[in-house]
């Protein structure tokens, strides 16, 4: 069995992190599967949407300190930085995917866990969930792109704070400071995941595409550059098979290609 088990429900692939007994901590083994498996999910047309999960009530416990030798020191100070750099490759390329990817969280987000949560457009919790930006514990500074991403959901007060005292935040808390979309209070956070990525199958994929990448690097980039980006983006969407039957069906008073359905 996989530890990165990727099922199909539809136009939904689901990646569920499979190594229950160690909370799907992230080892040598895990890392390399995500490497492999998201070139692939982006690069097929049949996958319309993403959903990421754990096995065995939890999302992932962040790093494998075992697997990765934690504590004993000895090792080449430049090995360690080579490992979180491959790391990041693959971690860039699911934050930019250009697909909907929901994170269906159940029991611990800690560490680079809390990372994979927030690489997702949509964070949905069951209700106990918990995330901890738990890396001062061990005297290490947040990473897998945590230093980047959780200013950007919870404003930059706010991310020091979690990140300076470690503390666990349970789901009702991740919902208010905007770490995640919604607490899902009766069923499974999976199947709630996975109904909500199935809205996207009919979606105008290659404008929410254009709209995710744009909006990942607004925070960086200045209003004309994001004009200019529109700009391009929109008289792309204007030539598109989408966007001509959208506006045929719209002028002739026929049911929409996509509309998110109502709650």
């Amino acid at each position: 069995m996989s530890v990165l088990d990727i099922t199909h429900a539809g136009s939904v692939a689901v990646l569920t992190m499979n190594r229950p007994a160690a909370r799907n901590a992230l080892d040598l083994e895990l890392r390399e599967a995500f490497a492999d498996a998201i070139p692939r999910l982006r690069d097929d047309a049949q996958v319309r949407a993403i959903v990421l999960t754990g096995a065995g009530g939890h999302f992932c416990a962040g790093g494998d300190i075992r697997a990765l030798g934690g504590g004993q020191g000895g090792t080449d100070v430049f090995e360690g930085r080579s490992r979180i750099l491959s790391m990041q490759r693959w971690f860039d390329e699911l934050v930019d995917i250009e697909k909907p990817v929901i994170a269906a969280v159940d029991g611990c987000a800690y560490g680079a866990g809390l990372s994979l949560a927030l690489a997702a457009d949509f964070v949905l919790t069951s209700p106990r969930a918990s995330f901890c930006a738990v890396f001062a514990r061990i005297g290490y500074v947040p990473d897998l792109g945590s230093m980047y991403l959780l200013p950007r959901a919870v404003g930059l007060s706010r991310a020091k704070e979690l990140a300076f005292s470690a503390r666990v935040v349970h789901a009702p808390e991740a919902v208010a400071l905007g770490i995640a979309q919604r607490v899902v209070d009766t069923g499974d956070v999976l199947d709630a995941a996975i109904a909500l990525a199935q809205r996207f199958e009919h979606a105008p994929a290659g404008a929410l595409g254009i709209v995710k990448s744009v909006m990942n690097h607004a925070y960086e980039s200045d209003r004309r550059t994001v004009y200019m980006q529109e700009a391009m983006a929109q008289s792309l969407c204007r030539e598109s098979a989408f966007h001509q039957e959208a506006a045929r069906r719209f002028l002739d008073k026929q049911p929409p290609l996509y509309q998110w359905p109502q709650d």
